[in-house]
């Protein structure tokens, strides 16, 4: 599995854009300069997934006025991916893309390929505008992904993106973090200790 704070291995791929219901190619690296959030999940057509990439639409509108685009990847063809917006009550409400990873490339060199299945393994990634990866989660198959958690983590990763550190002073997120909270300010040698 890749790790946080290399650079997010670029790929070309067909994506269906639901909203446009176009079939395109993309290009990880044409995502330069915005934030990318991966979301991989093991299959169409399967129950936890559809809840899934629900629970993301609903969060999609924040994350683009954030400067973020979502991308959806699984090993299922392009086709299997227009079918399943179609029929799918979940899946249908969808309007960000939905990548192919048939060759299954993409989850191959993310971490994600479950070898024994052949399928990828849920889970996500989120990378900066320098193509850095910067967030990490695995889940069990069975267990949908807590997207709150994922934009709450997104948005203290771009408050620290937007507020570089200095040697001896930095801003951290503590845990349990929300949007509205105040961030903690570290000062060095001051702080040491007293957290």
């Amino acid at each position: 599995m890749i790790e946080v704070g290399v650079s997010a291995p670029d790929f070309v791929a067909r994506a269906f854009f639901p909203k446009e219901n176009k079939i395109k190619n993309i290009k990880l690296s044409d995502y330069r300069s915005k934030w990318v959030v991966l979301t991989f999940h093991p299959g169409d057509f399967t129950f936890v997934c559809a809840t899934d990439l629900e629970a993301f639409q609903s969060r999609y509108a924040d994350f683009l006025k954030n400067n973020a685009e979502i991308l959806a990847v699984s090993t299922d063809s392009i086709f299997s991916h227009v079918v399943w917006w179609k029929t799918s009550p979940r899946v249908s409400k969808v309007e960000y893309p939905l990548v192919e990873d048939q060759k299954k490339e993409i989850s191959s060199q993310y971490g994600f390929l479950n070898n024994s299945t052949g399928m990828t393994k849920r889970g996500t990634v989120i990378i900066d505008p320098d193509g850095i990866v910067q967030y990490l989660s695995s889940f069990n198959d069975r267990l949908g992904k807590d997207v709150s958690h994922v934009y709450n983590a997104f948005l203290g990763l771009k408050y620290i993106y937007e507020h570089p550190a200095k040697p001896e002073e930095f801003d951290i997120i503590p845990a349990d973090w929300k949007p509205g909270k105040e961030v903690l300010n570290i000062k060095l040698p001051r702080d040491i200790g007293k957290l």
